[in-house]
């Protein structure tokens, strides 16, 4: 499963994206940016003016939540 993942997120590198994070209690937060690098357990995410790093396992777990624009 992860290896899939690792796949799509590294085939989504330079796409603009809509990512959806639950940051609990039932809060949610989105951002419009792009896949900026992958590595070996994390990616990055940029927006206009923040980058925020990801685990694959939070997109198996639900916690981060990919569509495309």
């Amino acid at each position: 499963m992860i290896s899939e993942i690792k796949k799509y997120i590294n085939s989504c590198k330079g796409k603009k994206l809509k990512i959806k994070i639950d940051v609990g209690r039932n809060k949610k937060e989105a951002y419009i940016g792009t896949v900026v690098d992958t590595y070996s357990n994390i990616w990055t995410f940029k927006t206009e003016n923040i980058v925020k790093s990801f685990s694959y396992s939070d997109i198996l777990t639900k916690q981060v939540i990919i569509s495309s624009l």
